[in-house]
């Protein structure tokens, strides 16, 4: 299990409002009791922020707003004290227009070896005024922007299917490849465990930058599904070569280095490419994540995953949620303000499904909280350039990156330690309050305790381990599957709740029975010999 830390929103040690390194160190003893096996980071390297440091102007460095090269290094000496594996962050396929190399290309000129390292190009039309093919960027708006040249006029495109500000690289100009594996290397040597790699689907682009037949499905569905620029077959050869390079490090200490994707494909065959024997060691599984709340719906996800991903010897990487998703208790059904309902018993059942299921689980912080999404953030407080770059609040994801609560009755409710009255970088609703981390900690039937038991069970379960599952005959609404030697996880996916059974009346067609009723929406694991399921 890996715990996602969004830095910026996690805790802030300097009063800033600012999430910082700092603040994640101090965090580290509730992560370690939690029970996750290991952190991941997002970008904290220095940058403009245009899309909160996804924009990467240097890999190699730490942002001041976040610390320093020796906070990071604190940072990992204090995982490395409490066992906890730490994970970074790394953008491949695009940087900030602020970085060196394409400062320099704007200098240089077309045609210059500066220009080869990103995608320019010369404009159609007779005066080169419109974009050279019609592509259209992730967050809205062509993915192409023109240039002015030194001598000051018009001049060439740049490819960038983010936002203007995150020009892709070309990874078809030989010291790209060379740059990232410095990149690796570095960091590596700095002890880290691992990198999760953005999206790790893309990186390659047609090279013939042809049209494409439906120009707007990237901004449109907001995922990387044009075939033109996505999923290009050498993208392979990449982590074929960034496999090679973790296992020379592990082959020096023994110790594992880890390589997971952000993998958006068209289907479970196709992701599990990914992680062929020589490739990515995980890939983030989104179809669980993307899945509706229905338990034939869930059950075919799981058999294809099942099947086509663990099929190649890899692990299954389960996630229900991250920075760019509305969280799962709204999700699911739960309304913007309070802690109760079907969004947050769904949610709960979730957790403990994704927790019995054969391989690698992701949590984003604030999911062990049951925090909802933040709705209704005024206009004048939005961030995301989603939002400036469309003027639409559709699929926005500040809601969701609003800083953790940590204790007290108001805000900033310990998230900052700056003078009273200091106001985090995205503010807090007076209802967070019902869901700080010292009032979970106390309450035993709170989602923390409940990803706690489950996480304690999921490494002392001996069922809970690699393997398979084998589903069992159910109801209709209820999904059922073993694992091991009798371990069964049930869940009920209905949406109200079911009358009580006669006594000794079996819940599902075959295997054990619990004593009690699994009503609404709710999630169950039990043995052959257990008197209570845990719930």
């Amino acid at each position: 299990m890996i715990y996602q830390v969004y830095v910026r929103s996690f805790l802030d040690s300097t009063g800033d409002g600012i999430g910082d390194l700092a603040g994640v160190r101090a965090g580290l003893p509730y992560l370690k009791k939690l029970g996750v096996d290991g952190i991941w980071l997002s970008p904290f390297y220095p940058s403009p922020q245009h899309d909160h440091g996804y924009d990467v102007a240097d890999y190699c460095d730490v942002d001041p707003v976040f610390g320093d090269l020796g906070e990071f290094d604190r940072l990992m000496a204090a995982a490395r004290r409490l066992g906890v594996k730490v994970l970074l962050d790394i953008v491949p396929n695009h940087c900030s227009s602020e970085h060196p190399w394409f400062r320099e290309a704007l200098a240089a000129g077309p045609g210059s070896p500066a220009r080869a390292r990103f995608h320019f190009a010369n404009g159609r039309g007779p005066d080169g005024a419109e974009p050279p093919n019609n592509w259209h960027a992730m967050f809205g708006g062509p993915a192409w922007t023109r240039i002015t040249e030194p001598d000051g006029r018009p001049g060439q495109w740049y490819l960038h299917m983010f936002t203007p500000e995150q020009p892709d690289w070309n990874w078809r100009d030989d010291r790209v490849p060379a740059e990232f594996e410095r990149v690796l290397r570095f960091w590596l040597d700095r002890g880290v465990d691992g990198f999760r790699i953005d999206v790790a689907a893309g990186l390659y682009k047609h090279p013939a930058l042809p049209d494409s037949d439906d120009p707007e499905a990237d901004a449109r569905t907001r995922d990387s599904v044009n075939p033109l620029a996505w999923n290009q077959p050498e993208v392979h050869d990449v982590w074929r070569r960034w496999r090679s390079v973790c296992e020379e490090y592990t082959a020096r200490d023994g110790r594992e280095r880890l390589l997971v994707g952000e993998v958006s494909v068209p289907s479970a065959r196709e992701h599990a490419r990914y992680v062929r024997p020589d490739e990515l060691h995980q890939a983030f599984f989104f179809d669980l994540l993307s899945a509706p709340w229905d338990a034939d719906a869930f059950r075919k996800v799981v058999s294809e995953a099942m099947q086509d991903i663990a099929g190649t010897g890899s692990t299954v990487t389960w996630v229900l949620n991250n920075h760019d998703q509305v969280r799962t208790v709204t999700r699911y059904g739960e309304p913007a303000t309070g802690g109760s309902g079907l969004g947050a018993a769904r949610a709960r059942a979730a957790a403990l499904l994704m927790l019995a299921l054969p391989g690698a689980a992701y949590i984003y912080q604030g999911e062990e909280l049951g925090l909802p999404e933040v709705v209704d953030l005024p206009d004048d407080v939005l961030t995301d350039p989603i939002f400036r770059r469309t003027g639409s609040r559709a699929r926005i994801r500040d809601g969701c990156r609003v800083p953790l609560p940590w204790s007290g009755q108001a805000s900033p409710f310990g998230f900052t330690s700056g003078a009273e009255g200091a106001k985090p970088w995205l503010p807090q609703p007076e209802y967070f309050a019902e869901y700080a981390t010292d009032r979970a900690l106390a309450d035993t039937r709170s989602f923390w305790h409940l990803y706690r038991d489950g996480l304690q069970l999921r490494a002392a379960l001996p069922q809970l381990g690699e393997g398979t599952l084998r589903w069992l005959d159910t109801p209709p609404g209820v999904l059922g599957f073993v694992r091991g030697d009798g371990l069964v996880c049930a869940v009920n996916f209905g949406t109200a709740p079911t009358p009580a059974p006669v006594a000794g009346t079996p819940l599902l067609a075959s295997g054990p029975c619990p004593p009690g009723v699994l009503a609404g929406s709710t999630a169950a694991w039990w043995t052959a010999d257990d008197d209570q399921p845990t719930t």
